[in-house]
């Protein structure tokens, strides 16, 4: 038995659908905060059960049974490690056998404010004694979705990564990452870095835009506090500003890239490249 936390969410449904293609849909179970929301799961024969983060009540019932369990890193900042730590005593009380989460790049070293938690839960997951494998995803090329319409309409992207470069991948990559992992055998200990087999800059992302859409798209570099104070102008809460420009400032130091090429390798074929994620969002303006 194989059970998703999260399986609602836009990661989660997309590990549920790699599953299925290899694992029958009663051998897998979508932990939900709300089954009601899990409805189209259910019709395709998986198993739904409440598995809500901040109710630790709801776990240990959810996960009766299961042998290896895919815990999606929660999406509250601030929160995470309390709920992440929730998840793991109750896997380890109903005696699941290998738990993966679903981390962040180099996790160990990085500069990222964003890795602090995922540092916490990875030291939890050790001290746990339950075997665990380590998915380090790195950046979605998603998170660069609602930036092309902006871009094309005002002509330039913002940001503070200067000349680093972000090795992105899609949802569906990383998906397809944790189901080959979880059909696996011997993966308890491991750890995988996972990012795009190709990178691009900033300018490089701008410049894409500007050939795909014929239009003059410049990449407009600023310092983090400069960046973060333009993105609180245009309506970003403050908290995620902040988030957003550090996360910039790290990839200006290497933080988002990695060209180790594991994604790849886990999943057969080769990464989502930014190009694709530009044209498909070009044809919904």
């Amino acid at each position: 038995m194989i059970a998703i936390t999260g399986a609602t969410g836009q990661l989660g449904r997309l590990v549920v659908q790699a599953l299925l293609q290899s694992v029958p849909a009663n051998q897998v179970i979508a932990a939900v905060r709300s089954p009601a929301k899990a409805q189209d799961l259910a019709a395709l024969g998986v198993q739904v059960r409440q598995a809500d983060y901040a109710q630790p009540a709801t776990l240990q019932a959810a996960f009766a049974g299961v042998d290896k369990l895919l815990l999606i890193s929660s999406s509250e900042v601030g929160q995470r490690f309390s709920q992440h730590s929730a998840v793991i005593d109750a896997a380890k009380a109903a005696g699941v056998k290998l738990i993966a989460y679903t981390s962040i790049l180099r996790a160990d070293t990085s500069a990222l404010g964003l890795a602090a938690e995922h540092k916490e839960t990875e030291a939890a997951l050790q001290a746990s004694g339950v075997p665990f494998v380590l998915l380090r995803n790195g950046w979605y090329t998603e998170n660069y979705a609602g930036v092309v319409a902006t871009a094309v309409q005002y002509g330039a992207v913002m940001g503070a990564a200067r000349e680093g470069r972000i090795a992105a991948a899609s949802r569906a990559d990383y998906a397809a990452a944790a189901a080959a992992v979880l059909v696996k055998d011997g993966q308890a200990g491991k750890v995988y870095e996972l990012a795009g087999d190709t990178s691009f800059t900033m300018a490089e992302f701008a410049a894409e835009i500007a050939k795909q859409s014929g239009k003059p798209v410049k990449y407009a570099d600023m310092p983090q506090a400069v960046y973060a104070a333009e993105l609180v102008k245009v309506g970003l809460p403050e908290g995620f500003a902040a988030l957003l420009a550090d996360s910039d400032a790290a990839a200006a130091n290497g933080g988002l890239f990695d060209d180790g090429k594991q994604l790849s390798q886990l999943i057969g074929r080769g990464t989502t490249p930014i190009s694709q994620t530009i044209a498909a969002n070009l044809l919904s303006i």
